[in-house]
């Protein structure tokens, strides 16, 4: 986990605690003896990619930083599911830290889990499956470590690392190859990648410089004609509507990436539960 991913997984723990614990949970104050310890058993219920497991240990730590963890799966495998990880500590802070830790752990799973089945459905095809920025705001870093453990690619973190020239741009600078040759003009150095609608866009923006093309909303048969028109000129992403249904069509027809907004904005959560027992 880079230095980025751990500062968000800190902030994000802390801040999702604070919402749900806030002063303190009334139920398990009231309910269980402040010395009763206790054994917790996180199971994965459903068939799936485990991602998240150090964002559930550290809402345990958190709340009892004597507690033991220990993992009894690995994350980044497909499995039908079991035993996650075994938590001992305090019995009221393990049922502070509970839904906490599961909701966190079942949405990086989710992520996981929906890449893993995109990617899946490319095998063979030499195309990747790209994230995008439809991300959980406050979460993005730890869903794209999630696609990562899925088996998918990252694309740009945000708007500061590389440069996407959409329509919207396009619209504002007067066309594609304006658009393009201000871009980079002024971020020469920078990863620069234009969106383009059919072959006249195309030959605008390879003209001015652009490395990288986002093919928009094609169906397959015109994915397949840019794919032969650009020639290698340029690297290309399908982009628009992908889902399960049409994925491998669109990353048969010789692209080297499919974008997949649906990896993080729609992915299910995987269903886990946690299951506590006293210790004597």
């Amino acid at each position: 986990m880079d230095d980025r991913t751990r500062r968000e997984l800190e902030d994000v723990v802390a801040r999702a605690i604070a919402e749900d614990v806030g002063t303190g949970d009334l139920t398990s104050l009231a309910t269980v003896p402040p010395e009763l310890r206790a054994r917790a058993t996180m199971l994965q219920k459903q068939p799936g990619v485990l991602y998240g497991l150090a964002a559930a240990e550290l809402v345990f730590t958190t709340l009892d930083r004597s507690a033991a963890i220990e993992r009894l799966a690995p994350e980044g495998r497909w499995s039908e599911g079991g035993p996650v990880l075994v938590v001992e500590g305090f019995a009221q802070a393990v049922l502070a830290a509970e839904r906490t830790a599961l909701n966190l752990v079942q949405q990086l799973s989710g992520v996981a889990t929906q890449t893993a089945r995109y990617v899946r459905e490319i095998e063979g095809t030499g195309a990747r499956v790209l994230d995008t920025r439809k991300t959980t705001p406050g979460l993005r870093m730890l869903e794209k470590a999630a696609v990562a453990a899925g088996g998918g690619t990252n694309h740009r973190v945000g708007l500061w690392d590389q440069m996407l020239i959409k329509n919207n741009h396009i619209a504002m600078a007067g066309g594609v190859a304006e658009a393009t040759r201000r871009a980079r003009t002024a971020y020469p150095d920078v990863p620069l990648e234009v969106e383009c609608r059919g072959i006249e866009e195309i030959d605008a923006a390879l003209g001015a410089g652009a490395e990288h093309l986002l093919l928009d909303n094609m169906a397959p048969e015109e994915l397949r004609a840019a794919v032969a028109h650009v020639a290698g000129r340029a690297t290309l992403e399908a982009s628009g509507g992908i889902t399960l249904e049409t994925i491998r069509a669109a990353a048969s027809t010789g692209v080297d990436w499919v974008s997949v907004g649906a990896l993080t904005h729609s992915a299910p959560a995987l269903d886990l539960s946690l299951k506590l027992e006293p210790l004597p």
